[in-house]
């Protein structure tokens, strides 16, 4: 009998490369308002990685060392109720895995794949001795811009072989469609989680932008409740000066209020309201997927 898969239960974090990891510090924790929760460092004891907490399950991860040219993304996680046995599904229908799991220095246990799109996809699964765990409540504004990391966006460009991995084997659901409004195809797609409602946003290409621009699509979503609140929020921060674009909200072709904003690096971050300006759902785009070699607008 051919293995079952065990449950994602949700979007773990998503981790960048930075070239000035003081300066991301400034914009994730003096201007959005998040704590740096923990660092990891390397054997030789140089850091590792920072860990910027969202909230006691979402974090992101700055790691330190982007070089010229370099995408910025490092990988996305999600949570699963059984790393092991995730390995062993995985491996029976013909995703290349590694030999075992792997003991995190967190108190997790997981390990890592590539996508059809070469990104990294770790899935992790918390232990009760995880730093997650013994640190529940604690690393937390009190007054947070957002509670929940609702999404994280990444590039997709052969979207056949990117939804036989993603909804195939890993029971992902397209859920909706959206184009830029001067394009000529699809622009990206909503996936949601088989076990939970995060999502992650492929973003559609014909022709892959080169590794250091793309980090319009390489982004994550924090889910407001009120978009004009939020923007106020942000505009009050006394760390607001060190941020150097305006701040511009605006309404999406989805008809949910959002604004973007953008790390050191150029990484985004999408601030978007839960629900639709009047609460009646968006139509999904009924325009073609891209095909790679045809260059579209976005």
């Amino acid at each position: 009998m051919s293995p079952t898969r065990p449950k994602i239960v949700g979007v773990a974090h998503i981790a960048f490369y930075v070239s000035d990891l003081a300066a991301s510090r400034v914009f994730y924790t003096d201007f959005l308002g998040y704590e740096e929760s923990y660092q990891i460092n390397h054997p030789d004891g140089s850091l590792a990685l920072a860990v910027i907490k969202i909230n006691d399950r979402q974090y992101v991860e700055l790691h330190p060392g982007l070089k010229p040219g370099q995408d910025r993304l490092q990988h996305i996680a999600f949570y699963v109720d059984d790393a092991e046995a995730m390995r062993v599904y995985l491996a029976s229908r013909g995703v290349t895995v590694p030999d075992r799991v792997t003991p995190g220095r967190r108190g997790t246990t997981g390990f890592s794949v590539q996508d059809p799109e070469n990104h990294a996809v770790e899935f992790v699964q918390e232990l009760p001795e995880s730093w997650a765990v013994r640190d529940a409540g604690k690393f937390l504004p009190a007054d947070p811009l957002s509670r929940r990391m609702s999404h994280v966006g990444v590039l997709a460009g052969d979207y056949a072989a990117f939804m036989k991995f993603y909804a195939d084997i890993l029971g992902f659901t397209e859920f909706w469609r959206g184009a830029s409004r001067t394009s000529e195809t699809v622009s990206w797609t909503n996936l949601r989680l088989p076990d939970s409602n995060d999502y992650i946003e492929p973003m559609l290409y014909s022709e892959v932008p080169d590794p250091d621009h793309r980090g319009e699509e390489h982004h994550f979503c924090l889910e407001v409740a009120d978009l004009p609140s939020a923007h106020a929020w942000l505009e009050r921060r006394a760390a607001r000066p060190t941020y150097p674009r305006e701040l511009a909200p605006r309404t999406g072709v989805n008809r949910k209020r959002q604004l973007n904003l953008y790390g050191p690096d150029g990484s985004r971050v999408e601030i978007m309201e839960a629900n639709t300006v009047d609460g009646v759902p968006a139509p999904a785009s009924t325009l073609p997927l891209p095909r790679i070699g045809l260059k579209t607008t976005r």
